[in-house]
C-alpha cells in the first residue's frame, strides 16, 4: 500500500479546502493583493499594519502624485517629508520609520532590486525580512506571498477570528522573541496548518491558492465574520460552523 501523505492524515485538509470552494463561489477570484508593481505592494503591506485599507490607498496616492514611489526616491525623501506624504494611513511617523529601515535593506545591501532581496530559499528570505525593524510575521508573509513570489501562507485578524469560531485553531497569546520583540504564539502554528492542509498545489497553482485564500478570508471577516454583530446566517462559511452550539461563546470574543 502506497504511504499516505502527511495532507491527506491532517483532519483539517478537507473542511479547509471546502472551506475554499464555499468562498470562491461567493466571491468569485479575488486578484489580490492591490498594486500595480511589487514594489507597491510592499509598500502597501508595510502602511496597512493597524488601519484600514482605504487609508493605505490615500497614502499610495500621495507617493504617486510626488513621483516617489521608487525604492531609491523613497529612502532618499527626509523622514519629515515621508510621514507627511503617507499620514492618512496613521501612525505615520511610526510607519515612515518602517518604511525607511526597509528601504535601507533594499537600497544599501540589495541595490534597490526586490528580486535579489527575495532570492533564495523562502526560510532564508523570510528570516531576512524578520530582521528588519517593523516587520513582523504577518508583513513579511504579505511580502513574500504577494511581491515575491513565495508560497508562505499569511495569517491576520480575520483569519484567527474566523479559524476560533469555526472551531479550527486555539486561543493564541504572545510571548517574547529575540530582541525583545513579541510574536503571538498561534501564529506559526496556525500558519503550519494551513501550509500543511492546503498543499495539493504547487508551482504557480499553489502560490495563486495561497494567494486567493487568504483574500477570501480577508472578504469573509469584513463582510461577515465581524467582531461585532457576525452575520454567521448569511455568511459563506455557516454550513462549516460547529453544529453542537461550541460557536456561540467564540462568536462573542
Amino acid at each position: 500500500m502506497a504511504r499516505q501523505s502527511r495532507t491527506t492524515r491532517h483532519p483539517g485538509a478537507a473542511v479547509l479546502r471546502r472551506a475554499y470552494r464555499l468562498m470562491r463561489v461567493r466571491f468569485g477570484h479575488q486578484r489580490w493583493w492591490p498594486g500595480e508593481t511589487p514594489f507597491e505592494v510592499c509598500v502597501g503591506a508595510i502602511l496597512t499594519q493597524n488601519t484600514a485599507w482605504t487609508n493605505v490607498e490615500r497614502a499610495i496616492a500621495n507617493l504617486k502624485s510626488a513621483r516617489v514611489l521608487d525604492p531609491r526616491k523613497l529612502f532618499a525623501l527626509p523622514g519629515r517629508r515621508l510621514a507627511q506624504l503617507i499620514r492618512p494611513a496613521g501612525y505615520f511617523n511610526v510607519k515612515a520609520r518602517r518604511l525607511r529601515s526597509f528601504m535601507r535593506v533594499l537600497v544599501e545591501q540589495f541595490g534597490g532590486d526586490l528580486r535579489r532581496l527575495f532570492a533564495g530559499q523562502t526560510r532564508r528570505v523570510r528570516e531576512r525580512l524578520l530582521a528588519i525593524h517593523g516587520i513582523g510575521p504577518e508583513t513579511a508573509d504579505s511580502l513574500l506571498l504577494y511581491a515575491g513570489g513565495h508560497a508562505s501562507f499569511v495569517i491576520d485578524a480575520y483569519t484567527k477570528r474566523i479559524f476560533q469560531r469555526h472551531g479550527w485553531a486555539g486561543k493564541s497569546g504572545k510571548r517574547k522573541v529575540k530582541g525583545g520583540k513579541t510574536r503571538e504564539t498561534g501564529y506559526e502554528e496556525l500558519k503550519s496548518v494551513c501550509e500543511g492542509a492546503l498543499n495539493q498545489n504547487s508551482g504557480r497553482q499553489r502560490l495563486d491558492y495561497w494567494q486567493d485564500y487568504h483574500a477570501q478570508l480577508v472578504a469573509v471577516g469584513k463582510h461577515f465574520c465581524r467582531t461585532r454583530a457576525p452575520r454567521c446566517s448569511e455568511c459563506p462559511l455557516k454550513p462549516l460552523l460547529p453544529a453542537d452550539g461550541k460557536a456561540v461563546e467564540a462568536l462573542k470574543r
